[in-house]
C-alpha cells in the first residue's frame, strides 16, 4: 500500500495512506514529513504562503492560517474555511458524462416486483405506519409477533415498523411534511402491504392522512384507529394477516435495470472516503443513470462549497436555477434560525482528517459521478425525471435516508469512515472508506471500498463490483442491517411543536 496519494495534478497537499512518522521521505514528491500524520489527514507538498489556498481534488479547501511548509500537517490549526453566506452564480455548462468502457456481461435486469400501477419494488414487506409516535409501541409489538417471517417466508421479506416521533402537536408545513413523507413511506413499491396504525385523537389522524393517500392500491392498505377498538393488538394481528395472505402470492420477475432507483449517502466520514466511498458510488451512479435508472444525491450542507461543479452538470438552465435555489434556500434556512452556515464537519470527521466543509463537500459530491443532472427536487417530492437527481435534505443521517426512501429510493448507498449501523426504510448498503473499518465492523458493512488503495483492484473493477452487489440486493440479497432486524424512520422536523 502506498503512503500518500496526490489526487490531482494541481493540488498542493497529499493524502497520507498510513500513519507517518517525522523524518518520513515521501520519495516520488521528494518531500520530507516535519510532524507525526496520521492516516486520511493531509501533508503540504509545496508551500503555502498565509492566506494562499489549499488545494485538493483541484479545488480550494480554504485558506492557511498562517505560512505552512512542505512537509507539515495540513489540518485545523492551519486551515480555515473560505466559504462565505449566500453566492450569485453562472451556469457555464461543463462536459458532464464520461464514458466507461463497461463489461458486456453486467446484468441489466434484477428480480423484483412488479406492482398494480407499474412501479417496480425491491422487497415484500408489510410496514406498519403510525400516523403518530403515540402508537410507536403498538406498532413495535405487532411487528414482534410476526417476528418469525422477517427472515423471509415465500414472497414475504418481513413485517415492518416504521416508527417515529411526530404527527401531534404540529403546525402548518411542519405538519403537512410529516404527513407528506408517511404518504410516501406508505406507497413505496417495497411495500407488499401497508397498516395505517392511529391512535384517533392526533391532528395527523386518518381522515387527514388519507388525503395524502391518492393512489394507493386500497387493496393493500388497512387502517386501524386504536381508540375505537376494545383490543388493537388482535385487531392488528388480525389486518396483519389479510395483508399477508395478498402480499404472499406475489413473485419475483425480470424486470429491467430502468426502472432501479439508489439513493446516495455519506455520514460519519473520513479522509479517505473522498478518495475510495465516494468516487466508488459516483462510478456505481454512472453505470446505473447509463443503464437508463436513476440515483439521487441529498444533504444539501454537504454540497456547500463544491455546488458549482453539480450546477455546471445540469442538463439545462432550468435544471442550474433549481439547482441555485436549492443552496440558497438552505442557507436561508440556516440564516433563518441564526445559525453559523458553515458549522461543519463533525468531530468525527475531523479526527478522521476532515478539515473545512469544503473538504468534505469536494469528497462527498464524488458520489454523483460525473452524470448530467437532470433534475432537482424539493423535500418530499418524488423523481420523475430518470438519471441523477438533486433532492433537498439536511446531512442528518437519518433525516436523510428517510427523504431518500419517500423520494423513491429503492436501495441506499451509504459511505461511511467512522461506521455505523444505520438504517433506513429500504436496504441500505453500508460501504466503509477504509479496509480497516470492514474488518473491525463486520456486522455493520456489507462493502469494503478501502480496497482501492490497500490492493491492486481499480476503482472501474470495484464499481462493476458493486454494481452486481446492488444487483444482488435488488434481487433479494439482505444486507447487514436487515439481517439484524434494523429498520428506522426519521422525518424532517421544520416547525414548532405545540
Amino acid at each position: 500500500m502506498k503512503k500518500y496519494i496526490k489526487i490531482d495534478p494541481s493540488d498542493n497537499v497529499a493524502v497520507i495512506l498510513e500513519p507517518v512518522e517525522a523524518g518520513t521521505l515521501l520519495e516520488e514528491l521528494e518531500v520530507t514529513v516535519l510532524q507525526d500524520i496520521p492516516a486520511g489527514h493531509k501533508c503540504a507538498i509545496k508551500d503555502i504562503a498565509e492566506g494562499e489556498p489549499v488545494i485538493k481534488y483541484g479545488n480550494p479547501i480554504g485558506t492557511a492560517r498562517e505560512p505552512i511548509k512542505a512537509g507539515d500537517w495540513v489540518h485545523t490549526h492551519n486551515v480555515k474555511t473560505g466559504l462565505k453566506g449566500q453566492l450569485t452564480y453562472a451556469y457555464t455548462p461543463t462536459e458532464a458524462v464520461r464514458e466507461y468502457q463497461y463489461s458486456e456481461s453486467l446484468p441489466v435486469t434484477f428480480m423484483g416486483y412488479r406492482r398494480k400501477d407499474g412501479r417496480a419494488g425491491i422487497r415484500n414487506e408489510i410496514w406498519i405506519i403510525p400516523t403518530v409516535g403515540c402508537v410507536n409501541h403498538i406498532a413495535e409489538e405487532l411487528e414482534a409477533d410476526f417476528r418469525h417471517i422477517s427472515s423471509g417466508s415465500g414472497s414475504i421479506d418481513g413485517v415492518v415498523a416504521m416508527t417515529h416521533p411526530y404527527g401531534c402537536s404540529q403546525m402548518g408545513d411542519d405538519q403537512e411534511n410529516t404527513a407528506r413523507i408517511l404518504a410516501d413511506i406508505a406507497r413505496h413499491p417495497n411495500c407488499g402491504g401497508v397498516l395505517m396504525l392511529s391512535l384517533g385523537c392526533e391532528n395527523n389522524n386518518l381522515d387527514h392522512m388519507k388525503k395524502y393517500l391518492e393512489g394507493i392500491d386500497e387493496e393493500r392498505v388497512r387502517y386501524l384507529v386504536c381508540q375505537n377498538c376494545e383490543n388493537e393488538i388482535e385487531e392488528g394481528r388480525k389486518l396483519i394477516g389479510e395483508l399477508l395472505n395478498i402480499a404472499g402470492k406475489d413473485i419475483r420477475i425480470q424486470i429491467p435495470v430502468s426502472e432501479l432507483t439508489v439513493g446516495l449517502k455519506c455520514g460519519g466520514s473520513d479522509g479517505f472516503s473522498g478518495i475510495t466511498a465516494n468516487p466508488l458510488v459516483g462510478r456505481f451512479s454512472d453505470i446505473i443513470t447509463s443503464f437508463g435508472g436513476s440515483s439521487i444525491l441529498t444533504e444539501v450542507p454537504e454540497m456547500f462549497g463544491a455546488e458549482q461543479l453539480l450546477m455546471n452538470r445540469a442538463k439545462d438552465e432550468t435544471v442550474f436555477n433549481k439547482t441555485v435555489d436549492l443552496i440558497n434556500g438552505f442557507k436561508e434556512y440556516y440564516e433563518r434560525h441564526d445559525q453559523v452556515i458553515y458549522e461543519n464537519p463533525s468531530p468525527g470527521n475531523k479526527q478522521g482528517g476532515i478539515t473545512t466543509l469544503e473538504d468534505k463537500s469536494l469528497g462527498c459530491v464524488q458520489k454523483s459521478g460525473s452524470s448530467v443532472v437532470t433534475d432537482v427536487l424539493k423535500y418530499g417530492e418524488q423523481v420523475e425525471e430518470k438519471g441523477l437527481n438533486l433532492l433537498e435534505g439536511p446531512g442528518n443521517d437519518m433525516v436523510a435516508v428517510t427523504a431518500l426512501a419517500a423520494a423513491g429510493a429503492h436501495i441506499i448507498l451509504f459511505t461511511t469512515g467512522r461506521g455505523t449501523p444505520l438504517s433506513s426504510p429500504v436496504p441500505t448498503v453500508k460501504i466503509s472508506s477504509n479496509s480497516d473499518l470492514a474488518k473491525k465492523k463486520k456486522g455493520w458493512i456489507d462493502f469494503d471500498a478501502g480496497r482501492v488503495v490497500s490492493s491492486d483492484i481499480s476503482l472501474d473493477e470495484l464499481g462493476e463490483e458493486l454494481y452486481r452487489y446492488v444487483i444482488a440486493v435488488a434481487g433479494g440479497e439482505q444486507v447487514r442491517s436487515e439481517k439484524s432486524g434494523y429498520h428506522s424512520m426519521t422525518i424532517f422536523k421544520q416547525g414548532v411543536t405545540l
